[in-house]
């Protein structure tokens, strides 16, 4: 359900990436899967690795590899964007989980 009719919800990519390592290191695949769980569509490893690149470039996630695997971590930096993300989004969108 990434495209909900005329609302496309695919610009949260990043901010549910730093989201979910912010709960716990995990590897590409466990993170596409997360995500499609919470989503119901699974991201293309298209979307997904330049994404993860990106995140790794800005400084925000470090990825450890593990044989063929990258195990990813938040920074501190990047535990530092997903507090202010966080309260940036209840700002934003609060008042459709209060109903105000």
């Amino acid at each position: 359900m990434a495209y909900v009719k005329g609302c496309d919800m695919r610009g949260f990519l990043s901010f549910q990436i730093l989201w979910l390592l912010s709960k716990r290191e995990m590897h590409g695949e466990e993170i596409a899967e997360e995500i499609e769980r919470r989503r119901g569509e699974k991201p293309k490893a298209g979307t997904l690795y330049p994404a993860l690149k990106s995140l790794s470039e800005s400084g925000l996630i470090k990825g450890k590899k593990s044989g063929k695997m990258i195990r990813y971590t938040l920074t501190p930096q990047g535990k530092g964007v997903v507090k202010e993300a966080k309260t940036y989004f209840v700002h934003c969108f609060g008042e459709i989980f209060t109903g105000r």
